[in-house]
């Protein structure tokens, strides 16, 4: 028999007893994660350390604070989200309710990823708890520091009857998809992973949420503060050591802008993460060896201008800078997921917006431009699941705007309240009274000509300025 029967049928007992539906359970159990971030907050950085050497900084800054604003978030919304919504009638059920009842789906998996273990666990956690579901939650087996954490400590916060965590390697993982879920919601690195959670999924028809990746573009233009320019893009690419699923994956430039771009991208590195970057408290480590040495081979893809160096030991890549690379090169062919920084030369804007438009949609396009016109262009005549105008990364720190991917980059959305709804099924209620059947009568057979008049008249929508003659 299936290992996870019995957990996910006690589970989807306490969800049928109706436990998780009420407003206070729900606050209850965000409140009891938020004393989790606050109370554990240094055994998730010394977690993350041991992990992959993720810098204090880094750590607390995407792994607590960012979890925590989504707690505020939805501590501070949740009753208004709840809230049954209310829409327009039509003239046959004007003295009727009509609304939106929000329901949790029931009993949901949540399956996390390495590059962010804690805070691409808990972000669609908080949603599914806020939207009164029962949740199964699997840390990746990839950072085994992190996975102990949410294994041993997390469950001490929540009720144990309506929240599991489960540690899985693939093997175990294929058994657990093996069960119904009501909700999937998958973060990981590459299609092919969200194409294993489908084809689970398709068995028992359960929707899915799929966060994958992507190569990123990022085109420079002609006119922009260069030194700013380099700053973000390689605060961006080698932030957690590259290993971003939205990170600047490669720069569409000039061969005049790459010119003046690779001494400032060279002094921003030093200036971030000084002379040798090896020794810099501020710069991560790759994950694991595998990863390690996926990322190496790719640095034969064009010709190395900055950093290159590497150690397999301590599992360091150092920040780096290829160009020279073509479309056809190995680098250009994956998400690099490590600290190397690609850089593309293209003729104009136009080029730099059809070689974008040639390739599969990714999670995020960047664009850099003094003139915002160039901005919005890319913005307009591309599609991708997010967008920002010069910067990088900083879209993800508003739970106000939806995270998601497109096409092959993920399908779903997530963030501030798109996670509640992620997690709720928007249910359309009519509620009738039991007289005025008279009116009724309008519908039943004998059909006629009349009685059709009538029906139009009580329930077409008009567009404005038309109006219905009997």
């Amino acid at each position: 028999e299936n290992p996870y029967v019995g957990l996910v049928s006690r589970l989807r007992a306490a969800w049928l007893s109706g436990r998780t539906r009420s407003l206070e359970y729900r606050m209850a159990q965000l409140e009891a994660l938020g004393r989790f971030l606050e109370e554990k907050k240094q055994d998730i950085l010394e977690a993350t350390a041991l992990d992959m050497r993720k810098p204090p900084f880094e750590a607390e800054f995407s792994e607590v604070l960012l979890c925590k604003n989504e707690l505020n978030e939805a501590l501070n919304n949740l009753s208004r989200w709840m809230k049954d919504k209310h829409v327009d009638k039509n003239l046959a059920t004007q003295l009727d309710s009509a609304f939106i009842r929000k329901d949790p789906y029931g009993v949901v998996l949540i399956i996390g990823p390495w590059n962010y273990p804690i805070y691409l666990l808990l972000v669609p956690l908080i949603g599914a708890i806020a939207a009164g579901n029962c949740v199964i939650i699997k840390p990746s087996e990839l950072t085994k520091n992190s996975e102990k954490l949410m294994e041993e400590v997390l469950p001490q916060y929540l009720d144990k009857d309506c929240f599991a965590v489960v540690t899985a390697g693939v093997e175990e993982t294929t058994r657990l998809l093996e069960n119904k879920f009501d909700y999937i919601f998958f973060t990981g690195d590459s299609p092919s992973g969200g194409r294993i959670i489908m084809t689970a999924a398709a068995k028992h028809l359960t929707p899915v949420t799929l966060e994958l990746g992507g190569k990123n573009p990022c085109y420079v233009s002609d006119t922009c503060d260069v030194q700013n320019v380099a700053r973000r893009v390689a605060w961006g690419r080698f932030f957690n050591a590259g290993q971003t699923c939205i990170a600047p994956d490669y720069v569409l430039c000039s061969v005049e802008m790459q010119e003046k771009l690779m001494p400032a991208l060279r002094e921003a590195i030093t200036e971030f993460y000084g002379s040798e970057p090896r020794n810099s408290p501020d710069f991560a480590r790759i994950v694991g060896d595998e990863q390690f040495k996926r990322v190496q081979a790719l640095l034969s893809s064009g010709r190395v201008a900055i950093g290159g160096q590497t150690d397999e030991k301590e599992r360091y890549i150092a920040p780096t800078v290829l160009v020279d690379v073509k479309p056809s090169h190995p680098a250009m062919q994956e998400e690099i997921f490590g600290p190397i920084l690609l850089i593309i030369t293209v003729a104009n804007m136009d080029e730099a917006i059809d070689f974008i438009n040639s390739r599969e949609r990714p999670l995020v396009i960047y664009a850099f431009s003094s003139d915002n016109k160039v901005v919005n262009q890319v913005l307009e005549r591309t599609s991708s699941g997010g967008f920002c105008g010069n910067d990088t990364l900083m879209h993800v720190t508003l739970t106000s705007l939806p995270f998601g991917g497109i096409g092959s980059s993920g399908l779903g959305m997530c963030h501030g309240q798109f996670t509640f709804d992620t997690f709720t099924h928007h249910r359309g209620c009519l509620q009738r009274g039991t007289g005025l059947e008279p009116i009724n009568t309008l519908r039943y057979p004998p059909y006629s000509t009349h009685k059709m008049g009538l029906i139009r008249t009580a329930t077409s929508i008009k567009r404005r300025g038309e109006c219905f003659l009997l």
